[in-house]
């Protein structure tokens, strides 16, 4: 007995996985008096899933997160990394509907001489 085909019209979803890597630039960011006034280099790294549909247009764009990230770095001048963590997956995951594991990471790489610090987090 031969098996019927069952077509439904059911969207076709397919879980994805977005890497932002190395996102640079300077901002201000720290509780140390020096770090309150000039600005330091920080690295980011952002990495998310998100269901996609292949019969829609619709998608994340990841120059927008990016964008997004680094405006609200330069605004906000966090005290202390952990803060910064906080408030940006807080605000992107509001915005960004769709995405299921949002996970960021900060790295100061001039604020030691003998290794990078960073604060990451999973969400």
């Amino acid at each position: 007995m031969k098996r019927k085909k069952l077509h439904s019209n059911k969207k076709i979803f397919k879980k994805l996985e977005v890497n932002i890597s190395d996102l640079t630039f300077k901002t201000i960011i720290g509780i140390l008096p020096f770090e309150r006034v000039k600005k330091q280099k920080v690295i980011i790294d952002i990495n998310f899933q998100y269901k996609f549909n292949k019969n829609s247009k619709e998608f994340i764009d990841y120059s927008e997160i990016s964008f997004l990230v680094k405006n609200i770095m330069n605004k906000k001048q966090y005290k202390l990394i952990e803060e910064a963590i906080l408030d940006i997956s807080k605000i992107v995951l509001k915005k960004y509907k769709k995405i299921l594991n949002f996970n960021i990471k900060i790295t100061k790489p001039n604020i030691m001489k003998n290794c990078l610090v960073s604060v990451s987090n999973n969400i």
